[in-house]
C-alpha cells in the first residue's frame, strides 16, 4: 500500500482582549503516523489555555506511547475535574491518529464533529459511542486517500457571528460549505485553515467572542526535492554528487554559482542567466537543462529561509495568498520548498568557497552551514521530512 504525506496545519484566533488562546493543538509526527490533538479549554484566557494545553499534552503523549483511548480519557478526566458551577468538563478534545497508509482513528469528546471531504463531496463516517467514566466519546475508524481532506474546528468557529453578523452563528453546515470551497481552490492545509480563520474574523467583526481554531489535514503523494549547494570538500566527489542529484525522483534545485558550474560541467550543459526578472535585493536566477531551479548561493538561501520562517510564523492578516508570488530567486526557492516539497534531500558541500574569502564579503562556511541547519529546522517545523547529506 502506498505511503502518503500527511499535510497537517492549524490556525487560531484569540478571544478579543485575550493574549492567550484557550484552544490548544498538538501535532506529533511519528515514523508511521501523525498524532493530532485539538483541545478547547473552558472559558478563555490564561485558565483556558492552561487547561487545553494540559489536555492536548496528556492526550498526545499517551497516544504516542500506544496507551488506549479508555486510559487516555480516564487520565484526562481525573487530571481535569468537572467545573463545580457549570457541571461541565474543563476541556473538550478531538484526537486523531493518521497512519502513513491512510488509516485514521478518531476520538471526539464534546467538540464539533470533524469534517471529511473526498472527491469534492462531504462524507459521513459511522461513529461508535463509548462511555468512559461517564463521558461520551465518539470513536471512528476510516481511510483517507490522495487528495482527501479532514478538518476539526473548535466551537468558536461554529459560533462565529453570534449576536453580530449572524443570529445563530456560522453553523456546522455553513462551515462545511466553506471548507468545500477552499478544498476545491487550495492545495495546502495551512491555506485552508487560514481561510477559515479569516471568515471567523470577519463574522466576529475582528472582535472574536470566543477562541476559534481550525485544524486541517490534506493527504498528498510525496513531493521530493533534491537541493545541492556548495562545492564538495574533495573535488573528486563532484561527479558522484551530481549523479545522486540527477537520480532523485523529484524536482532538483541548485543553489550557488560554484555548485551550478559543477552541475553544468558534469551534465555538459550551458548555464544561462535569467534576466527576465531583475530584483535589486536578490541575485538573478539561471537555467541548466534538467534542473528545475538554479539560484545564487548564500544570499538567496538566506532570504528564502527568512521568507519560509516568516510564512510559518505569520498570522492570517499578515500572510496574503500571493505571499510567494514574486519571481525573484528567493521567492521561487521558498515557494518550491513550501508548496512542492514533502521530502527534502539536502546535498551540502563542505569546501570553503573561494569567493567567500573576499574580506569585503562577511560570509564563510559556518554561515552557510548555519543557514542549512535553519532551513532543516524550519522545514521540519512545517512537517516536511528532511535528510541532510554533507559532502
Amino acid at each position: 500500500m502506498t505511503d502518503f504525506f500527511i499535510d497537517a496545519a492549524y490556525s487560531s484566533v484569540n478571544k478579543y482582549g485575550e493574549e492567550l488562546c484557550g484552544d490548544s493543538v498538538e501535532i506529533i509526527r511519528l515514523k508511521d503516523s501523525v498524532i493530532i490533538v485539538m483541545a478547547d479549554g473552558l472559558g478563555s484566557g490564561v485558565k483556558a489555555n492552561i487547561l487545553s494545553t494540559l489536555t492536548s499534552k496528556i492526550a498526545s503523549v499517551m497516544m504516542k506511547e500506544g496507551i488506549s483511548i479508555f486510559d487516555t480519557v480516564d487520565t484526562i478526566v481525573h487530571t481535569l475535574p468537572v467545573c463545580s458551577i457549570r457541571k461541565i468538563a474543563y476541556s473538550t478534545f478531538t484526537l486523531l491518529k493518521i497512519y502513513n497508509d491512510g488509516r485514521v482513528y478518531a476520538a471526539e469528546y464534546d467538540n464539533p464533529p470533524f469534517f471529511l471531504i473526498k472527491d469534492d463531496s462531504p462524507v459521513n463516517v459511522p461513529k461508535k459511542e463509548t462511555l468512559i467514566n461517564g463521558k461520551k466519546v465518539q470513536e471512528s475508524n476510516f481511510y483517507l486517500n490522495d487528495g482527501d481532506m479532514l478538518a476539526v474546528v473548535s466551537d468558536g468557529v461554529i459560533h462565529a457571528g453570534v449576536g453580530a453578523v449572524l443570529n445563530l452563528g456560522w453553523q456546522w453546515d455553513n462551515v462545511l460549505d466553506y471548507f468545500m470551497k477552499l478544498y476545491g481552490k487550495e492545495n495546502y492545509a495551512k491555506n485552508i485553515s487560514s481561510g477559515i480563520m479569516e471568515v471567523c474574523q470577519n463574522l466576529y467583526q475582528y472582535k472574536p467572542g470566543d477562541d476559534a481554531t481550525a485544524v486541517v489535514v490534506k493527504i498528498t503523494k510525496p513531493g521530493i526535492i533534491d537541493l545541492f549547494t556548495g562545492p564538495p570538500l574533495d573535488p573528486e566527489n563532484d561527479s558522484a554528487v551530481v549523479k545522486k542529484l540527477m537520480e532523485g525522483r523529484g524536482k532538483k534545485i541548485v543553489c550557488g554559482g560554484t555548485a551550478a558550474n559543477i552541475v553544468a560541467r558534469e551534465l555538459n550543459e550551458e548555464i544561462k542567466v535569467n534576466l527576465d526578472f531583475i530584483d535589486p535585493d536578490v541575485p538573478p536566477t539561471a537555467r541548466i537543462k534538467g534542473i528545475d531551479l538554479v539560484t545564487e548561493g548564500v544570499l538567496t538561501l538566506s532570504k528564502a529561509v527568512e521568507k519560509i520562517k516568516a510564512y510559518a510564523d505569520l498570522d492570517l492578516k499578515e500572510c496574503p495568498a500571493n505571499y510567494f508570488s514574486k519571481k525573484d530567486g528567493a521567492s521561487l526557492l521558498a515557494s518550491m520548498l513550501v508548496h512542492d516539497c514533502t521530502h527534502l534531500n539536502l546535498w551540502v558541500g563542505k569546501a570553503v568557497n573561494p569567493a567567500h574569502q573576499n574580506p569585503d564579503l562577511p560570509v564563510d562556511l559556518s554561515i552557510k552551514l548555519k543557514l542549512v541547519d535553519e532551513l532543516k529546522e524550519i522545514m521540519e517545523r512545517l512537517g516536511k521530512k528532511v535528510k541532510l547529506n554533507f559532502i
